[in-house]
């Protein structure tokens, strides 16, 4: 599709979710970022701040079938992914496909369940299948996973892996409402629920098309010199055991086009790297312990920014 029926796309999505959530622009864009590029994404914050609401309002915003998965303890791998059982009038075993295989997955709080149950996600993640007592089925695209977490309740949680972590491209906060905003909040909702009036303004197909027109979306080689130094700066820093890894460069180097596309130009800017980097990037370094929910990994991030000497070129040529 052409640019200009992409920003109608784009906007249409944005505007509708807006309708029900109030002052997250960025955290809006940010998502529909990871959706274009292929990516996945985990919202971590505490209760009731809406991430529970940013996914259905997503969902609902697009034609295509959502799944949700409520994580818990007892919550197994089979849960997940489905099963086969034997059906009597068939004579046969049969496959009960769980609510993995939709568009749309919304993993709400995901640290409640087991590692077990939390590494079914993984071979969905990565590679858009899932594999059942020896038979692969793959997932239809687009597929998107949109996780939940509370950083505060950590009693009965199981912290995600690394290995998970970095399947996913980015990790957002979704962040408290000013006073203003708060207000307008309970306005919107004091007779009715905005969630429930949504009607799908884009396709599976939509997606689909836009995750193909965001690999034409020029980077400048220095650009792509650009997001190697600031990997490698993690890679060498002295403050952390683990810096990023090849995943997590060709993640970023994925989310800029897909933001770019998202600020409707066709080209990557340094301030589209500038704007990813933490969301991006933060989430897959490994501190020793005494980190595991302070913002280190965040300032470290913007630290190693501001000490990256930025290119300036003419992007647009």
């Amino acid at each position: 599709m052409n640019q200009e029926t992409q920003t109608e796309k784009i906007q249409a999505l944005k505007s509708n979710i807006a309708k029900v959530l109030v002052g997250r622009e960025e955290v809006t864009d940010l998502v529909l970022t990871a959706l274009i590029a292929g990516g996945h994404v985990l919202l971590e914050d505490v209760p009731g701040t809406g991430k529970t609401v940013m996914a259905k309002s997503l969902a609902r915003s697009i034609d295509a079938v959502f799944g949700r998965i409520q994580f818990t303890p007892d919550l197994l791998p089979s849960d997940v992914t489905g099963l086969n059982y034997y059906d009597q009038k068939e004579g046969a075993f049969t496959f009960r496909k769980g609510p993995v295989f939709s568009n749309i997955l919304l993993a709400d709080e995901i640290n409640r369940a087991t590692p077990r149950t939390q590494s079914a996600l993984l071979e969905c993640m990565e590679e858009r299948q899932v594999t059942v007592d020896g038979t692969t089925y793959p997932l239809e695209s687009p597929f998107f996973v949109i996780a939940t977490q509370n950083p505060i309740e950590t009693a009965g949680t199981f912290p995600l892996p690394e290995a998970q972590m970095d399947r996913f491209l980015m990790q957002l906060s979704m962040g408290l409402p000013t006073v203003q905003e708060e207000c307008v909040i309970m306005e919107r909702f004091l007779t009715a629920s905005p969630l429930a009036e949504l009607e799908p303004v884009c396709t599976a197909d939509d997606l689909i098309r836009l995750g193909q027109d965001c690999l034409g979306v020029q980077v400048h080689p220095i650009l792509i010199d650009y997001i190697a130094r600031i990997v490698e700066a993690t890679r060498t820093s002295a403050e952390c055991l683990s810096g990023v890894s090849p995943r997590g460069t060709l993640a970023l180097l994925r989310a800029v086009r897909a933001y770019a596309m998202i600020c409707g130009r066709s080209y990557v800017v340094p301030e589209d790297i500038k704007t990813l980097a933490v969301p991006v990037l933060a989430h897959r370094i490994v501190f020793p312990a005494g980190h595991a929910f302070d913002r280190a990994a965040e300032r470290l991030i913007e630290d190693l920014l501001n000490k990256t000497e930025v290119p300036t070129e003419e992007w647009g040529k």
